[in-house]
């Protein structure tokens, strides 16, 4: 794909392959198909043990079934938040329920922090991934835990080329860990995230990924500490 192919957040969005409803639509908290079996972790079991007052945001929640599910086993003061494009499209139980909103997750803010930051498999469809997750590390609570799936593969070079194993690379320097058996990336506390790249656009026809969907690619160009690169941004391809 060439640069001038590459398709901006505002129309990436209204493409079948991002504003999709089956992202997370019948996903629970536990089981099978479930939340803690992507995420290797029991969110009700891990918000349950720390404070009377948990409180969980989920990125790109689709139905927002395991909010839900939370909703009714935690204390009452628990805050839980979901963002999704596409929203939940059937019924919203009553209370006690999770605040489900609909928005994209690019330009969404919160006003406030949360001990719980997910967002399962949805990086697959955000055109700037790594600019969501410069953004949720700021959205944690001290001490809090971020877990999110990300595809190296899927970080292009503004020539095409692969530039994964350089993404991986700045996001362990920020403090990331990723683990690439799960696709998984996990970051512990709160801090401001600022990684040496700069967003170009997307590939809405990247085509199938790990999981077999069809997901987005992602063109970055190099960016220097002090400045953008000088050189023509292949340094940001992977060296094979």
């Amino acid at each position: 794909m060439t640069m001038s192919e590459l398709v901006p957040a505002a129309d990436l969005e209204r493409l079948a392959v991002v504003a999709n409803n089956t992202m997370n639509r019948e996903r629970g908290l536990n089981g099978v198909n479930s939340y803690a079996r992507e995420l290797g972790l029991d969110p009700l079991r891990h918000l349950a043990g720390l404070s009377p007052a948990p409180s969980w945001l989920d990125l790109c929640s689709g139905e927002g079934r395991a909010l839900c599910e939370a909703a009714s086993a935690l204390p009452a003061g628990a805050v839980l938040t979901g963002v999704d494009l596409v929203g939940p499209l059937g019924a919203v139980p009553g209370p006690p329920a999770p605040e489900l909103v609909v928005a994209s997750v690019t330009r969404w803010a919160p006003d406030r922090t949360y001990d719980l930051i997910t967002c399962v498999h949805g990086l697959h469809y955000v055109g700037d991934q790594l600019g969501l997750l410069s953004r949720a590390a700021s959205w944690l609570a001290p001490g809090g835990l971020l877990l999110a799936h990300f595809d190296p593969d899927s970080v292009r070079g503004p020539d095409g080329a692969p530039a994964g194993r350089a993404a991986v690379r700045a996001l362990r320097a920020a403090g990331f860990r990723y683990s690439a058996r799960h696709h998984r990336l996990s970051l512990r506390g709160a801090r401001e995230v600022r990684l040496p790249f700069r967003y170009l656009g997307a590939d809405p026809a990247a085509g199938p990924n790990y999981t077999g969907q069809p997901a987005v690619g992602s063109y970055y160009s190099s960016v220097a500490a002090d400045g953008p690169s000088k050189g023509t941004g292949t340094e940001l391809a992977d060296s094979r």
